[in-house]
């Protein structure tokens, strides 16, 4: 009886510590608010890129908590009704902004993604956190006037409110035999640390 005691109070003192050393109480909160190229879509969780970002920022010692919001198949409209309660849970820092996908894919007006990414932007700056923009293009058969508007939201935005833009997020990957699901819109596995790296750049500096 004595040593179960002596145990369950040991165990008591070291949650208690880990819920009090500087790693935790310094601990900051990177969300991403993505569709299905971030919520893992045919690959598995543990090999997808957010999982990939976990990973680096515990190996370099960054004290860093990554929450992935991300939904297959959401739509800016879907991620800005979701993002006030996001970023009231979870107090973030950094947002990843990776929508418009799936908006352009279904011809929703060019206006209307911006205005609901610029909306989420403005969301997310008047939270105290730093926005970053992820781009991305749609494929030609839309026409071209159509997928010059799409592509031209992102820099647009990026311009408007001097925020981190990553310029397509699959570049080096879409055009790259076995780096895209059959589908032709979604990454395979061997793809995710490509598309962590897309990002880096743009996320190193605010982590660091």
């Amino acid at each position: 009886m004595h040593k179960a005691l002596t145990f369950v109070w040991s165990f008591f003192l070291f949650v208690g510590f880990m819920l009090s050393s500087p790693a935790m109480a310094n601990q900051s909160t990177l969300l991403v608010v993505g569709d299905s190229l971030s919520a893992a879509y045919g690959v598995p969780s543990e090999t997808a890129w957010v999982a990939l970002l976990r990973d680096r920022l515990e190996r370099e010692g960054l004290p860093w908590r990554v929450v992935n919001a991300s939904i297959s198949g959401e739509t800016t409209d879907g991620g800005l009704r979701r993002l006030p309660r996001l970023l009231e849970q979870n107090e973030p820092e950094v947002v990843i902004i990776e929508l418009g996908g799936n908006d352009g894919l279904r011809g929703f007006p060019p206006n209307v993604i911006e205005s609901n990414l610029a909306r989420m932007i403005e969301l997310t700056l008047n939270a105290d956190a730093t926005p970053i923009l992820v781009g991305m293009q749609i494929p030609p058969n839309y026409g071209q006037r159509y997928t010059q508007m799409f592509s031209d939201i992102f820099p647009a935005l990026s311009d408007r409110y001097e925020l981190g833009l990553v310029p397509f997020f699959l570049e080096g990957i879409y055009d790259q035999e076995g780096l895209m699901q059959g589908d032709g819109i979604h990454p395979t596995e061997e793809a995710q640390p490509l598309l962590l790296e897309n990002i880096w750049p743009e996320l190193k500096p605010l982590i660091q």
